[in-house]
């Protein structure tokens, strides 16, 4: 296998990273302070093409695969988390549902627009008392003439407030049946539509997080992603793809975490000499060299996988688990080799480690994960 990255890959590195520096570095920490959501830089991730990489030309998008796409959520991730997290959000999960599963008429209102980031993008599985368990949403449709009247709630939405259109998995059967699920896309303004308050959180904090609402809320049918009762189905197969979104966002984190790791070791001196001389810190480098490594290999795996259109739940399940712990241990391995000031804002690493452990959570815990991979690995 070739590990080199690719012509196209190099340039979008190169841009995602002009970018970043110019766009991001300078504003990051006090988005994160303010827990502001920044509208305008993605509107600008926009014009770039940034917020549509998967999505195929026709639609308005970049139409590359997830080499690519791993290579800007990477690469957006090592110098803001939270920017990266929102970016693969959208790309994936929004975005990613109507690109699969919607029919043309849906492809051609919706995808121009959210790869362009004229619509910014949410999704909603998650509900207060239903996380992993998932199939036990008490959201329901109930179908009235030719629209369904959505009741209920969503929590933990990523772009629940400014988002401008949201794919939603609501229950239109009997409760814990996989196919009693059905997926719809709904517009912000709708009547019986509303998001809550914005979440005050440990980390990512720039990436707006919320719940939404729904009060007999009146959708039509030509709203409903393919047919009803496939939407658990649906989202399933929308994580796989969504496991290698956190997958890279683990990665640019841990890399960005190494990264300002090594630069530090390399100019604090004690005792007369760089710390990067002392076996101590030069050993945690190498385990988080070794252990990034290790993650991007099995992420580029399921990438390979996801582009041939084979089944990946097993290598994406793999590759998520691993790179979101790693990232956690390369965050905390960070602030170590900082030190005291590694517990300050004024150095990127107490960030790194905070942003760090959504990744081991969202879109599936750890836990989750292995439950995903030993399922799989017992099929075999």
């Amino acid at each position: 296998m070739d590990f080199s990255y690719s012509e196209n890959q190099k340039m979008i590195a190169q841009m995602v990273r002009d970018f970043s520096e110019k766009e991001i570095r300078p504003h990051f920490m006090k988005w994160d302070e303010s827990q502001e959501f920044p509208v305008s830089l993605f509107k600008k991730l926009g014009e770039l093409g940034l917020m549509g990489v998967l999505v195929p030309t026709e639609y308005g998008g970049s139409g590359f695969g997830y080499d690519e796409y791993i290579t800007v959520i990477d690469e957006i991730a090592q110098v803001c988390g939270s920017i990266g997290l929102s970016v693969a959000a959208h790309n994936s999960l929004c975005t990613g549902h109507i690109l699969y599963f919607g029919n043309e008429e849906q492809k051609m209102k919706y995808l121009p627009k959210l790869a362009s980031a004229e619509y910014i993008g949410a999704w909603g599985l998650t509900e207060t008392g239903t996380g992993s368990d998932a199939g036990g949403m008490h959201t329901t449709a109930v179908k009235d003439g030719d629209y369904y009247l959505i009741n209920g709630s969503k929590n933990f939405i990523t772009h629940a407030i400014s988002g401008d259109v949201a794919v939603v998995i609501v229950r239109t059967g009997e409760k814990g049946d996989s196919r009693g699920m059905s997926a719809f896309i709904i517009e912000k303004g709708l009547d019986g539509f509303s998001s809550g308050k914005k979440e005050d959180k440990l980390g990512m904090r720039a990436s707006e997080t919320g719940g939404l609402f729904f009060d007999n809320c009146r959708v039509h049918k030509d709203q409903l992603l393919g047919i009803e009762g496939e939407g658990f189905v649906q989202a399933m197969k929308v994580l796989d793809g969504g496991r290698i979104s956190i997958g890279a966002l683990g990665l640019g984190i841990a890399r960005g975490a190494f990264n300002a790791a090594v630069k530090y070791s390399k100019e604090r001196e004690q005792f007369g000499k760089p710390i990067s001389q002392f076996q101590g810190i030069s050993f945690k480098l190498a385990d988080m060299a070794t252990e990034i490594q290790a993650a991007e290999l099995l992420l580029y795996q399921a990438a390979n996988l996801k582009n041939n259109n084979q089944n990946c739940t097993k290598i994406s399940a793999m590759a998520k688990y691993l790179t979101s712990e790693v990232a956690v241990r390369a965050a905390n391995e960070g602030v170590q080799i900082f030190g005291g000031y590694g517990y300050t804002k004024e150095f990127p690493v107490e960030k790194f480690y905070r942003d760090a452990k959504l990744c081991t959570i969202g879109e599936g815990t750890s836990e989750i994960q292995k439950l995903v991979i030993s399922r799989e690995v017992m099929k075999e």
